[in-house]
């Protein structure tokens, strides 16, 4: 029997490869890590962690002009974007420390360095080979360029945490919810965003209502949302901002354009196509029920697989391969009702089906909709609205999708998400007292259905 040098392998050091890892090393295992970036990867370095940060920084704005209708009297604000930048450093740096300690401290090896397939249980990092008996690719994703002349003068998500001087003119390309989370953001911190979006509503995907709610709440707030337009091109002008043609005609000028198109699996460079790994055309490691690829060895987990790019997802991945391998083989993951959080101004928070995507899968639904001005507004003087919705499958009254837009949407979203996950039925809802006064008592009081079908 050949003897490795490591029961396993990881290649990447964010939520999958960590987590991994860590129960792995718990186990007794003999595991090494390879990152040669920031340890905790996208959510932790560019993505989750810092973008609510950033997204709290930009309420902020709001919520001093808001204390006005509550009795308080205050000094003009304001914003240093410079002090931000600082204090979310500081805190990625501790996060960064501490991933680090929960994989040294079950006794996991980790090369702080870039590595690459050289086998089917080879993996060479900083010029050394090292062995293992399998090998897990856990590399994430990457943000997708911009694919237009002047292309190079755009941003990605990747970029936007840290630019040497505030934009005050930001142009965001893309209607997906990345974009719409920086439009908002941005324009709560005191940025004039115009974010722009082929399609003909930005969050495609997610229901019809929300869509059009979330669109007009952001314009409200000042964002300048235009659909049905592209960007054809980028220029740097004279002045040092950026030109950008649109289709259509006409053009903007922006100190910063983000691009915020897409997320491709990050596999590029990794020797996966020499050892005859199996990949998607958009790069993704094609991989079995249980995380294995079509070479033995070989598995992965999180984002590179690319099927739903959340972190808890990337999380869940790694504890049912973990499971799998060394232990009793009961845990799965379970891609229905994943509850979803968007930190756009206001928030989302939904789990379950759409509107439209119950229709097409039940033969007949009920739907629940509210919409209304949220107590604390009654004072605040802000227009913003809280958006509520219930799908109901009509045969068996079990609710099959939840929906919000309104304030810390995601938290109030995360109670409801182990209600579906029980089975829930819509008696079960107006069985339940609601708390008073909150938001989320609607939830448990919408008795009549808007939609009959």
């Amino acid at each position: 029997m050949t003897r490795h040098d490591f029961d396993l392998f990881i290649i990447g050091a964010g939520s999958g490869g960590v987590r991994a890892a860590r129960l792995a090393g718990q186990r007794g295992l003999r595991v090494a890590v390879a990152e040669d970036a920031a340890l905790g990867g996208t959510c932790v370095n560019v993505g989750c962690i810092p973008k609510k940060l950033y997204s709290f920084a930009a309420h902020y704005a709001e919520s001093f002009e808001e204390a006005h209708g509550f009795g308080w009297t205050l000094d003009a604000p304001s914003f240093d974007w410079a002090t931000l930048k600082a204090n979310r450093a500081a805190e990625i740096a501790r996060l960064n420390r501490i991933y680090g300690e929960l994989m040294t401290s079950v006794g996991v090896t980790l090369l702080r360095a870039r590595a690459r397939l050289v086998g089917a249980h080879a993996v060479e990092v900083d010029g050394v080979v090292h062995s293992a008996e399998r090998l897990v690719v856990a590399t994430g994703g990457w943000p997708v360029p911009a694919d237009v002349p002047g292309g190079e003068l755009a941003i990605s998500s990747n970029e936007i945490f840290d630019l040497a001087e505030f934009p005050k003119r930001l142009v965001v390309i893309g209607g997906g919810y990345i974009a719409c989370e920086f439009a908002s953001i941005f324009n709560g911190l005191g940025a004039e965003v115009t974010q722009l979006y082929r399609g003909e509503q930005i969050l495609r995907g997610f229901d019809d209502d929300v869509r059009d709610f979330v669109a007009a709440e952001m314009k409200k707030k000042g964002v300048d949302i235009r659909v049905g337009t592209n960007m054809l091109g980028l220029v740097r002008t004279s002045g040092g901002g950026i030109r950008v043609a649109l289709s259509g005609g006409g053009e903007l000028v922006a100190d910063a354009v983000l691009c915020a198109t897409g997320r491709a699996p990050n596999t590029a460079g990794l020797g996966l196509e020499a050892q005859g790994v199996a990949l998607a055309p958009n790069g993704a490691v094609v991989v079995d029920e249980h995380y294995r690829s079509n070479v033995t060895s070989i598995h992965a987990v999180g984002d590179v697989i690319d099927r739903v790019q959340l972190t808890p997802v990337a999380l869940a991945e790694a504890m049912a391969l973990i499971d799998h391998l060394y232990g009793d083989g009961a845990r799965c993951v379970d891609y229905t009702h994943i509850p979803t959080a968007v930190f756009t101004h206001p928030n989302i928070g939904t789990i379950g089906f759409s509107e439209r995507d119950a229709r097409a899968r039940f033969e007949k639904i009920r739907v629940f909709r509210t919409d209304f001005k949220p107590l604390r507004h009654t004072l605040s003087g802000s227009s913003e609205r809280t958006l509520m919705k219930l799908v109901v499958d009509a045969a068996n009254d079990r609710v099959v999708g939840l929906h919000m837009v309104g304030a810390d949407a995601g938290e109030t979203i995360q109670g409801f998400a182990v209600a579906m996950k029980a089975g829930a039925t819509k008696a079960v809802f107006d069985a339940t007292l609601g708390i008073h006064p909150t938001a989320a008592e609607e939830f448990v009081t919408m008795r009549t259905p808007m939609v009959a079908s």
